[in-house]
């Protein structure tokens, strides 16, 4: 019998959709979950104008006097230098206010408008985008950097992979200080060719960048964008379980980078194991900036100056961050000056790109990240969907009560689960603070436990979830890369059950200790 004919059947594949197509369709069930969720409201309470502001369920505002005797008398927990001070500056729920509403059901034009209306949100850190992509594309067209790689991969060989752990170690301590993780955005440009150069792929970049920040993030040791803020609105100060913290950042830190240099380490020994393999020549092609033209790679003064300028940008904006409490206006103002700082350098001589060649570059290098940008405004999209529809409040109002009185062990790991719910509908570290911690911080008080370990529950719960989440930095992460979210999945599960495991271990011992 001739076998050689026979075809070979091939396997299923089962193929996900891309970014946009998920949101999408994220954006759909969002609006079909406003028709079925019941919907309800907790009265929320800001500090403005020297006074504080009462929002009831209904709508109705109450103008209160800013005194600890007006938080006592509404049960919130929180001191009032906490409000007075800016440390607690978005709306603050007021714990057993918990209203149902009439149905506010989405129509079905919502679908569109919140894609349009979460992008008009999302503008500040559009903005920041786009003129990091025109640094870029300034800093490509110059040459300095195929120039500074050659250097560079040269002092480097047979020690690659010194660079991932420095970054790994240096994000996972920018994400645990003072949360960079949105800002990470910016290292892609500077050290994806890098390690693309030194044999790595697409997911080892991610890796030692998104996942690093958000590890040191989970284990936010003094950040006060999430375990700070959190502390405030639980009524507890964030000094509380730090040792606790630290050791587990200590623990999370030497896993991450054992589970990168296990990965890379497979990687540049067989390319093919790559998740992202499939994907390899066109992320290459996308990233590399190592081209088969003919090109002067000689690195001169210029291009050191070029190249110096650039790697300067961002330390220079960390210490905005972390020291000046800058936001993305102030990055984007001065990526911008250090933009056209080089376009200055690099548009005149006999080497120069001359007006037109170096403004074309920096169009050029913005409008490459125009899909990473929409990204971001598609995915605020959705939770401005579940939060004009009313049903944000009332997952919180059930979760609530599902915990209520329950064993301290059973309550904290039950808490840690409802977080990774809500970090799905709630994407924003410091926002689900400011809205679940005044409700979920006082249930510890029925169980006897301390409120700072709901805190490093929050903690632990949000950011195991943001990890895989859509409607958070994900899917503007993979875009910017152009990676598949199954090949993402297939990475970083692992560390999702780390969190969710060794979390709940850390939990449960406090809770012990505590008791």
């Amino acid at each position: 019998m001739d076998t050689a004919a026979t075809p070979k059947k091939k396997k299923f594949k089962l193929k996900m959709p891309g970014a946009f197509t998920i949101l999408f369709f994220l954006t759909v069930i969002s609006v079909m979950l406003t028709w079925c969720v019941p919907a309800g409201s907790y009265s929320k309470l800001q500090y403005t104008g020297g006074h504080l502001q009462e929002t009831t369920s209904l709508g109705q505002k109450k103008t209160l006097p800013a005194t600890q005797k007006t938080l006592d008398r509404l049960n919130v927990k929180i001191d009032i230098k906490q409000f007075t001070s800016g440390a607690i500056s978005k709306p603050v729920s007021i714990p057993n206010t918990y209203r149902r509403l009439k149905q506010h059901p989405a129509k079905l034009y919502t679908i569109f408008t919140s894609m349009v209306e979460g992008t008009m949100q999302a503008t500040d850190i559009m903005i920041f985008i786009f003129v990091l992509g025109g640094l870029i594309g300034v800093v490509k067209e110059s040459g300095a950097f195929e120039s500074g790689l050659m250097s560079l991969t040269k002092k480097t060989k047979g020690h690659e992979f010194i660079l991932v752990f420095l970054v790994a170690i240096l994000l996972v301590l920018g994400g645990t200080l003072c949360g960079i993780e949105e800002e990470a955005v910016a290292f892609y440009p500077i050290l994806v060719p890098i390690f693309i150069a030194m044999g790595y792929d697409s997911i080892v970049c991610v890796g030692a960048i998104f996942l690093a920040s958000s590890v040191g993030t989970t284990f936010s040791t003094i950040n006060p964008f999430s375990v700070v803020i959190a502390s405030n609105a639980a009524g507890t100060t964030f000094t509380q379980g730090l040792l606790g913290r630290v050791i587990g950042l200590i623990v999370a830190a030497v896993c991450l980078v054992g589970y990168l240099y296990w990965y890379s380490s497979k990687v540049k020994a067989n390319p093919e194991f790559s998740y992202s393999y499939e994907d390899k020549q066109k992320f290459d092609k996308m990233w590399s900036v190592v081209s088969d033209e003919e090109k002067d790679l000689t690195f001169t003064f210029k291009k050191k100056i070029t190249l110096t300028m650039f790697a300067c940008a961002f330390p220079i904006m960390i210490w905005g961050v972390m020291a000046k409490g800058w936001g993305f206006p102030q990055m984007a103002s001065s990526f911008l000056a250090i933009a056209i700082t080089l376009m200055f350098i690099n548009c005149f001589g006999k080497d120069g790109l001359g007006e037109t060649g170096i403004v074309d570059a920096f169009v050029k290098g913005s409008s490459g990240l125009v899909g990473v940008s929409l990204i971001i405004g598609l995915a605020r999209g959705i939770n401005m969907v579940l939060n004009n529809g009313y049903i944000s409040d009332t997952i919180l109002y059930v979760s609530s009560e599902l915990v209520s009185h329950m064993n301290g062990v059973f309550f904290i790991l039950m808490m840690m689960m409802i977080f990774f719910v809500l970090g799905f509908i709630v994407p924003s570290s410091s926002g689900l603070a400011v809205l679940a911690m005044p409700i979920m911080a006082p249930l510890a008080d029925t169980v006897h436990i301390p409120r700072y370990i709901v805190v490093t529950a929050y903690q632990f719960g949000q950011y195991a979830m943001l990890f895989l989440a859509p409607t958070g930095l994900v899917m503007a992460t993979l875009q910017m890369l152009d990676m598949k979210y199954s090949h993402w999945l297939r990475f970083v599960w692992p560390v999702v059950v780390f969190v969710l495991v060794f979390g709940g271990a850390l939990l449960v011992t406090e809770v012990l200790i505590a008791g």
